[in-house]
């Protein structure tokens, strides 16, 4: 299923650029990044879990925030893209 994630990371702090860079980080290591603090996942149930626990384990609940938006198995129809950033099919090979 194609998961979008969101977060908001407090950077008031060196502690929260710090937190910033691990979220980014972890979340590179499971999707694409669309934009400057929102990705694209295409994972299983395990896999989900899986980052929301390490995500969890890294911010901190109360300056910073996490959304995932579920987009499911038939996401192809509800995502639409405009603009200059070229798109990518998360189904197939990702380039570094």
């Amino acid at each position: 299923m194609l998961i979008l994630i969101t977060y908001d990371v407090s950077t008031e702090s060196e502690g929260g650029k710090k937190r910033l860079r691990k979220v980014a980080k972890l979340c590179v290591n499971y999707g694409q990044r669309v934009q400057n603090s929102v990705f694209e996942c295409l994972l299983d149930p395990v896999q989900l879990k899986e980052l929301q626990r390490r995500l969890n384990d890294v911010i901190d609940n109360e300056k910073d925030s996490l959304r995932y938006y579920y987009l499911g198995k038939n996401w192809q129809k509800r995502v639409e893209h405009v603009g200059a950033k070229a798109t990518y099919d998360p189904e197939g090979f990702l380039t570094v």
